[in-house]
């Protein structure tokens, strides 16, 4: 949540999309950019779309898949997202994110659906042709760009507000958020909580940005009960570990991240997720300043970010790294 000059909500992504310009005049152009953008990247990525590219790759049954260059863009950012993270951010968990009961979007998951484990294949099964603009997975595997894509149209909507409102814009789908331009005079202000649905008054923190990107990953949202293979109610959420197909069972609820981009945020917040004990040291190892909330609710600081209960002066969030290219 933010407060800046003008502010705007829509429902996009199977979540919500927030819109917020420094020139309440230029708002109107800059929304008709970001859905645009959002438009653009559900057709291409979607996995509950059975017209969208993504959907067509899952279906190619082994086969080579000519795509456009917005679906080769968001593939390229997942494989390099697992790279850069040895594969705790992989798009290969598309299978055991079915097996676990999200096969539709988030609000019309079934509570009845029998939860299942199924192996993840490895980020490495993909091939991607750039040159060919050609994309092939193997029979059987689901690709689940999920947070990466939304991350990435973050950003390249905020290009586009930009661009059409020739002011300073903020972009959030979903929570993840991105920025361009220049900020207002005191910067975007922004609330971070375990789920960016919630009001003021839950618990979280106020910060002030800039520049650059935010993402936050949290095992507390996306969170749905479905039934063991002994008809018992079992919970399970959306954020897994591919060495094992299940849910994530690490020590943090939740972790915010900010970086150059909310690509690279979201990358870092999801990996450091899965990363469990170990996500500290590497996230003050990339300098990335982040918020790391554990199970029990209490919150630790790294790399730059701010203490709780700072002034907004100085609970001003300085982004000066990115993750490698």
């Amino acid at each position: 949540m933010t407060t800046p000059d003008a502010t705007v909500r829509f429902p996009a992504l199977g979540s919500t999309a927030v819109l917020a310009v420094v020139d309440r005049s230029r708002l109107g152009p800059a929304r008709a950019a970001v859905a645009e953008v959002i438009d653009a990247f559900d057709r291409a990525c979607s996995r509950f779309r059975a017209d969208s590219e993504l959907s067509a790759v899952n279906r190619g049954a082994g086969g080579t898949v000519a795509v456009g260059p917005l679906l080769l863009e968001a593939v390229q950012a997942a494989l390099r997202a697992a790279w850069l993270t040895d594969g705790d951010v992989d798009p290969t968990v598309g299978q055991a994110l079915i097996a676990l009961g999200y096969d539709r979007d988030f609000a019309q998951l079934d509570p009845a659906v029998t939860v299942k484990l199924a192996s993840v294949p490895g980020w490495r099964a993909v091939k991607l042709d750039a040159a060919a603009r050609t994309v092939r997975v193997p029979r059987g595997v689901t690709l689940d760009l999920g947070a990466t894509a939304k991350a990435l149209a973050a950003d390249r909507a905020s290009e586009a507000a930009l661009a059409a409102a020739g002011c300073g814009v903020l972009v959030s789908l979903g929570g993840d958020l991105a920025i361009a331009g220049e900020a207002p005079e005191d910067g975007w202000r922004v609330r971070v909580t375990d789920d960016h649905a919630a009001g003021v008054d839950a618990p979280g923190q106020w910060i002030t940005l800039r520049s650059g990107g935010l993402a936050t990953s949290s095992t507390a949202v996306r969170r749905w009960t479905g039934l063991s293979a002994a008809g018992e109610p079992r919970l399970v959420h959306h954020l897994l570990d591919p060495t094992t197909g299940a849910p994530v069972g690490g020590p943090w609820r939740t972790v915010s991240v900010a970086a150059a981009t909310c690509l690279d945020a979201n990358i870092a917040s999801t990996a450091a997720i899965v990363r469990g004990d170990r996500a500290a040291a590497w996230l003050e190892e990339l300098g990335l300043p982040s918020r790391l909330v554990d199970l029990g609710g209490v919150a630790r600081h790294i790399a730059g970010w701010p203490e709780e209960g700072d002034d907004l002066a100085s609970a001003t969030v300085a982004i000066s790294a990115g993750l490698p290219a």
